[in-house]
């Protein structure tokens, strides 16, 4: 395989963590476990190549006593390795979805972490469909990393056993070519290795462009299944636009890239298969032409024979471990090189949080939020804001207006301490509660309460708490559902949305809340009735808006635009002086 000591480092350090986990002691155990049972296995085989020189031998002698004596060993020693197949695959499993439970939470963990995934999203990383990487590509590697070891661990131990056994047998069965001897020490080693030297670099210059192909189909069909999901969280307006026939195009193309690469796939698995079975029908009579010159010698028994076939399989088949599981081994490095590609995406979106160049949020004061000297950049540098020298007070009501793109809802994710591109600092008061909601609001699939209490646990609100703030928001309708189960941002309205948005704010009361257009979808007297109860019920809430209606004036003190000043745009206070209400 190309690049196989990196490809073996990368393993290496995304295994070796779970090993090291709170469950490492029943990782490990399990591990020993499937290893001892693998040798045990390994064990029984070289019984077995025993069992094969006596019971022949038996029936060329007809010696009864003899057969019905190896019968009953072969019948304890089948049970046994019954035993041994069933506890090691059950043992293995048990293995496979601890260690995948554990990666999938670390996983989980490390993309959820600070807005990793968000950033990871900025970035662009070479991380594509974060879910699969989560499901399909931790399944693949843990299966594939147990499988792939043991059965190197197998072909290694059997090599070293059946070696010496084989090596023997060449002495007890010379090599006769045309009637003559001739004494070649280990022969038959040298055959099998030979053999399947050759048979691994063919297998290797057919296959190994596999490796690449097996990427990119993973990367299609996640492409694919990713549209499909859009079409159907879109269908709405796709209906609305009629852009079926579009969308089929655009989907049909993508599908046209998963059967294109699918025939390379056919065409180049069609080769390897051509060749790994030849391969594998020849090694079947190919020890009984070497040996079978000695036997019709009368230099062996037909037991010796069958022995040496044995023996000669054992370690061909050893030997030609990377012939017998290129096919996995061609997915595993895809596998492996997606995982590396993910781990990479969250270290590089950990980074954009952490490096020394970038928007500090602090937990200072207790007052205000204040922007000191920051200055927003989009990912590619260019200078998008300048916001420094902008407080927003306690207690008072700010409207932050300017141009479409100006930058309003990048300034409320700097603030929320997602946006890393920037420099300057945000100071919070210590201890402050805040809430962001979006034009459309984001609800979980399930219980209409627990999309309502979203991001706290299910059942911190009492469902009188829940269907007063719901009557309160125009949505009194709901407080009779909020045990059914679904998907909320699909099967209600965006108004419906942005008041049950509100709702969650009612019931949260957070001490600054920030609304980037969060009313845009309603009219202007549900909008007005709304902020009017936003002052009653949160009067000591900081509320900051972002709005185009003017008639959104009348409910903030203070109105902050966004103007063009250069090559980026700045704040400008229109009402610095705050008044009551």
């Amino acid at each position: 395989m190309n690049n196989l000591r990196p490809t073996l480092a990368t393993v290496w350090r995304i295994s070796a963590p779970y090993f090291r986990s709170e469950d490492k002691w029943a990782g490990r155990g399990l591990l020993a476990a499937v290893i001892a049972i693998e040798l045990a296995i390994v064990y029984l085989t070289v019984l077995q190549n025993q069992w094969n020189l006596r019971f022949y031998n038996a029936l060329q002698d007809y010696n009864w006593d003899v057969f019905v004596y190896e019968t009953i060993y072969f019948t304890v020693l089948a049970t046994v390795w019954t035993v041994c197949v069933v506890y090691q695959l059950y043992l293995n499993q048990w293995l496979q979805i601890r260690w995948r439970r554990w990666m999938t939470e670390h996983y989980l963990g490390e993309w959820l972490h600070h807005a990793n995934h968000y950033r990871m999203q900025l970035q662009g990383d070479a991380a594509d469909n974060p879910d699969q990487r989560m499901t399909d590509d931790v399944k693949l590697f843990v299966d594939r990393t147990l499988n792939i070891g043991l059965g190197l661990l197998n072909s290694i131990v059997t090599l070293a056993s059946f070696v010496t056994i084989l090596w023997g047998l060449s002495n007890a069965a010379p090599l006769h070519l045309f009637g003559q001897e001739y004494a070649i020490p280990g022969y038959l080693v040298w055959g099998a290795l030979i053999y399947s030297v050759l048979g691994t670099v063919l297998t290797h210059l057919i296959g190994w462009p596999l490796v690449g192909i097996d990427f990119k189909q993973q990367q299609y069909e996640a492409d694919f299944r990713f549209n499909l999901v859009r079409v159907r969280e879109n269908s709405e307006q796709i209906a609305l636009l009629h852009g079926e026939q579009a969308e089929r195009e655009r989907l049909l193309i993508r599908f046209g890239r998963v059967v294109q690469n699918w025939l390379a796939i056919m065409s180049r698995t069609k080769k390897i298969t051509w060749f790994t079975q030849s391969y594998s029908q020849a090694a079947v009579i190919f020890p009984f032409i070497l040996v079978a010159p000695a036997y019709f010698a009368k230099k062996i028994q037909i037991g010796g024979m069958m022995q040496t076939a044995s023996a000669f399989g054992s370690v061909q088949g050893a030997l030609s471990f990377f012939i017998t599981v290129y096919r996995q081994l061609a997915e595993w490095q895809a596998v492996v090189n997606r995982l590396d590609g993910f781990e990479r995406g969250i270290a590089a979106a950990g980074e954009l949080a952490s490096r020394s160049e970038r928007i500090h949020v602090v937990k200072a004061g207790d007052g205000a939020i204040d922007l000191k000297e920051l200055a927003l950049r989009l990912p590619n540098g260019t200078p998008l804001v300048n916001a420094s020298g902008l407080s927003l007070r306690k207690g008072e009501r700010t409207l932050v207006t300017g141009p479409s793109g100006s930058g309003k809802s990048t300034l409320f994710r700097a603030i929320a301490g997602i946006w890393p591109f920037g420099t300057g600092s945000i100071s919070i008061p210590a201890g402050a509660t805040m809430m962001m909601l979006p034009q459309r609001p984001y609800f979980p699939t399930g219980s209409l309460r627990g999309a309502i209490e979203y991001p706290a646990k299910e059942g911190t609100f009492t469902d009188g708490q829940i269907g007063g703030a719901l009557e309160q928001a125009g949505l009194p309708r709901l407080a009779s559902q909020l045990d059914e189960h679904g998907h909320w941002n699909r099967t209600l309205s965006l108004g419906e949305q942005q008041r049950l948005g509100l709702t969650r704010a009612l019931l949260h009361t957070p001490q600054y809340l920030f609304l980037d257009e969060a009313t845009a979808s309603l009219d202007e007297p549900s909008e007005a009735a709304l902020y009017q109860l936003l002052e009653k019920k949160l009067p000591a809430t900081t509320i900051v808006s972002i709005g185009h209606r003017s008639t959104l004036d009348a409910f903030h003190q203070r109105n902050v635009s966004l103007v063009r000043d250069g090559e980026r745009f700045a704040l400008r206070d229109e009402k610095p002086t705050a008044r009551t209400t």
